[in-house]
């Protein structure tokens, strides 16, 4: 299905209800606030998982201790990660999931990048680099050779020389897993880094 013009897409997702009974039956009992952000000039896409209880109340992505980590890893500034011409934040939902009824993050559901994803990829033609974040994004953004999160980040060579860098999600629930894989902050970040600056470079 060929997109719609750039703005109307926005707006479409914006308008989205697709979800309302799902999220209405959960333990937040929360309704639908999709929250897109992107532009057809992007040069970086990151693709997260999707928005938490802070973003759906603020309407911006990763404004969360999340979203200072991820600046952390990539080197960007506020300024800059939030420059949509420049970085398109895609996650694999576009609005909060809503908690279990044990307090636990509920998974994306399928039903959004079914509905959303390809679509919005047709409106980002310049995009130089993609950081998947998390399974879902991995198995979207890489396909079956996406294993599990650990061992798809580890090979993290293989994906960064075709432009897709797997990244565990930066939530502090991963400090443990960070702590015991000391090689993603003394090698994946450095390089990362360079390669966020090289796909900025010449940006409008």
């Amino acid at each position: 299905m060929q997109s719609p013009p750039f703005p109307d897409l926005v707006a479409e997702i914006r308008a989205c209800t697709l979800c309302a009974a799902r999220f209405s039956a959960t333990a937040t009992a929360h309704t639908p606030r999709p929250v897109p952000w992107f532009a057809p000039t992007a040069r970086i896409l990151i693709a997260g998982q999707a928005p938490g209880a802070r973003v759906h109340a603020s309407g911006r992505p990763f404004t969360d201790p999340s979203g200072d980590r991820l600046r952390d890893w990539t080197g960007l500034t506020e300024a800059c990660f939030y420059d949509m011409t420049r970085i398109a934040i895609v996650p694999m939902a576009f609005c909060f999931p809503g908690y279990d009824d044990k307090g636990a993050d509920l998974p994306p559901p399928p039903l959004c990048a079914a509905t959303w994803r390809a679509r919005v990829m047709q409106t980002l033609p310049d995009l130089r680099l993609t950081l998947a974040i998390g399974g879902a994004a991995m198995r979207w953004h890489i396909g079956p050779s996406a294993a599990t999160v650990s061992q798809t980040v580890a090979d993290w060579r293989s994906h960064a020389a075709r432009g897709i860098w797997p990244l565990p999600h930066p939530s502090w629930r991963n400090t443990g897993w960070l702590k015991r894989n000391p090689w993603f902050a003394a090698e994946l970040l450095p390089a990362l880094r360079i390669a966020v600056a090289l796909a900025l470079r010449n940006a409008p």
